[in-house]
Parts: structure tokens; C-alpha cells; sequence
């Protein structure tokens, strides 16, 4: 190497601002991201936050081998699906926001850990205290809620049992935990059932070391059921709705997603069965002047799913088979989910208690 010679002479035209994002209009900004390994015969699982939902819907309907281990019953109308939790992604465990959650969602599968509150009460009848959304309406009796969720998590098990690649969407560092056992709940009790009580119940806004810590029992678990299990790690884009810390929530928001970030960062960088998937950044960078978020500042327009997916689809091309019969939805569960496109958002409810008269 001469005097006049450095290593920044050889980096391509993507590592230089001028070039890769001034010199060019956001929607051309490119590559966001290369791939570590095909996935286009991978039987696929996801789980995350809200986000998540759009990435495992257009997978399913994309030909990849999308993997749902609770299917909806035939009985039941399409257009009902996604009220029972069907449909959003491969189990009716719905919207797992934090790792901490995530980690006990697989001890719990694997009969490591058993939540000692794992109903509420709620309009004279319980649900789910870790997915107290999954039914429209309350249960009969807490013997209702633990056969379902024995019947349940059997279904997860046999997802990290079965699956290759593992897609999560880390959502949130704030959680809501017990005091007597440390189950994270994925939603503040008193909310959407049960009743809050401070000596029983707190506040935990969980530090990059704890994110790290969570994500790599979680991995280590994963692996011990499946060695073949590959993940994928992505951050959402959407705002919080509500913090509990003091901070402004946007503030809180930046805080969150900025460990979220760096944690997906590090476990992608050391590790060669995890890859990073940048929905966070092509949604809210700076650059991109907000033109993917709604006028809520919050929510992403369909444009905007849509610009994510075609920077995933470059990497991963849409397989020209169709998906197997035994891993797709129901041609008619199908149809409902193109044509509406909802997302279940349970963070959403707490909206409601910020408003004021």
C-alpha cells in the first residue's frame, strides 16, 4: 500500500453518503441488503410484534414453505380468522414483542417453565394471560385457558421441532412482569384482563445486555431442539403507542429500537446461522423522509410494506412453485388476508388511556 493509497480507495459506491443516498432518490436507494443464505426451500416460521405480520403473510403468499402449526378450523368463516389469532403467524401464540417473551415462550413449549399467573379475569369469564387477545372473548374457567394452552404450546413445540429458518420481529425492550416467578406478560395486567397490583407486577424496560442475554438462551435453545434452525432477525418501524418509563415517548421509542438494533446487529455480525433483514432502517431512516408512515407518524402505509418486501424479494426470489398444501393457508384464509391486509396490534389498546376529556 503507497502513501496516497487507504483502504477507503476500494470500498464500493454504497459505503460513500454522496453517492449512495444525496446523489439519489430515496425510492432508488439500493443495495439495503444482501443475503447470507437461500432460504427458497427453508420450511419458514415467524413470530414478533405487529410488523411481523406483513413478512409472514407475504411469504405464505409468495410460494415460500410457510410453516402453520395452528391452522384455522373449516367451521369458521375467513373473515373471523384473524379475531381468533389464525393467520398472523405459524401458531396462535399473537404478537410476542420482547425477547424476554420469546425466550419463555419456547421454556414454556418445552416444559421449562410454567407461569405460576397464567390466566386474568375479565368480563366474568378469563382469558390468556400470555395472550390475553388470542379469543374474542373471555373463557368459561381457568381449566378452559390451561387446555388451550397445553394444546397450544404442543403446537409451538413442534414449530422449533419442524422449522429451518426462524423469522423474528423484535418489537419492544418494555415489558410487564411478575414479581414471584418473572413472566413477561405481553401486555400491562389490568389492560386487557387481570387487575394490576404493584407488589405483584412490574416494570421492566430491558437493557442491551438483557436483550443479548434473552436472544442467546433463546438461540442456544433453540439449536439444542433443532440443529438445522437458521433465524432471522428484523426491528420494527412502528412507534411505541405508550411508555411507562418518564421519558416522552418518542424518547422511549428511540431507546427501545436503538437496542433492539444493535443487539440484531451483533447476534448477525458473530454469528453465521442468524442474518439481519433491514425493515427498521428502509421504513425510518431519516432519509427517507417519513413517506412510509401514515400522518399518525406511527403506523406504515401499504406502500411502504410493499417497498420492504420488494428489497427482501431481490435477495429471496419468490420461488416458482407454490407453497405445499400441508404448509399453506387455506386458499380461503388467503384470500381474506390479501384483501384486507390487517394487522392485529395489541399496543394499540393503549392508546385509549392517554386520552382525556
Amino acid at each position: 500500500m503507497s502513501d496516497a493509497d487507504h483502504p477507503y480507495r476500494r470500498q464500493p459506491p454504497q459505503a460513500f453518503w454522496r453517492q449512495s443516498v444525496a446523489d439519489r432518490h430515496f425510492l432508488e436507494i439500493e443495495p439495503w441488503y444482501r443475503r447470507k443464505w437461500s432460504i427458497a426451500d427453508d420450511r419458514i416460521a415467524t413470530a414478533g410484534s405487529c410488523f411481523a405480520q406483513h413478512i409472514g403473510r407475504r411469504l405464505r403468499h409468495s410460494g415460500f414453505r410457510f410453516v402453520d402449526v395452528e391452522p384455522p378450523p373449516a367451521f369458521l368463516p375467513a373473515p373471523r380468522h384473524l379475531d381468533y389469532g389464525y393467520g398472523m403467524y405459524s401458531a396462535r401464540y399473537g404478537n410476542v414483542y420482547t425477547s424476554r417473551q420469546l425466550l419463555q415462550l419456547l421454556q414454556q413449549a418445552t416444559g421449562e417453565f410454567v407461569p405460576e399467573e397464567f390466566a386474568w379475569r375479565r368480563d366474568g369469564g378469563w382469558v390468556d394471560a400470555l395472550r390475553p387477545t388470542i379469543e374474542p372473548e373471555p373463557m368459561a374457567s381457568m381449566d378452559e385457558v390451561w387446555a388451550l394452552r397445553e394444546n397450544h404450546l404442543g403446537a409451538v413445540r413442534r414449530l422449533f421441532e419442524t422449522c429451518d429458518l426462524f423469522v423474528f420481529t423484535m418489537g419492544l425492550t418494555e415489558t410487564w412482569v411478575s414479581t414471584s416467578d418473572g413472566t413477561a406478560y405481553p401486555l400491562c395486567p389490568g389492560t386487557s384482563g387481570g387487575r394490576f397490583d404493584a407488589s405483584r407486577h412490574a416494570f421492566v424496560n430491558l437493557e442491551y445486555p438483557d436483550v443479548l442475554q434473552d436472544m442467546e438462551a433463546f438461540l442456544a435453545r433453540a439449536k439444542s431442539i433443532n440443529t438445522k434452525m437458521r433465524f432471522l432477525l428484523t426491528v420494527s418501524p412502528v412507534p411505541l403507542m405508550a411508555t411507562a418509563t418518564a421519558e416522552h415517548v418518542g424518547l422511549a421509542t428511540m431507546h427501545s429500537k436503538s437496542v433492539l438494533r444493535a443487539v440484531a446487529g451483533y447476534l448477525s455480525h458473530s454469528r453465521d446461522d442468524v442474518d439481519y433483514f433491514p425493515s427498521y432502517e428502509i421504513i425510518s431512516s431519516p432519509f427517507m423522509r417519513g413517506s412510509f408512515y401514515n400522518p399518525d407518524g406511527r403506523t406504515v402505509v401499504e406502500a411502504g410494506v410493499e417497498h420492504v418486501m420488494r428489497q427482501f424479494f431481490r435477495e429471496h426470489p419468490t420461488p416458482s412453485r407454490q407453497a405445499e398444501a400441508a404448509d399453506a393457508a387455506p386458499p380461503a384464509a388467503a384470500g381474506a388476508e390479501a384483501a384486507a391486509d390487517d394487522v392485529v396490534c395489541d399496543e394499540e389498546l393503549l392508546a385509549v388511556f392517554g386520552e382525556r376529556a
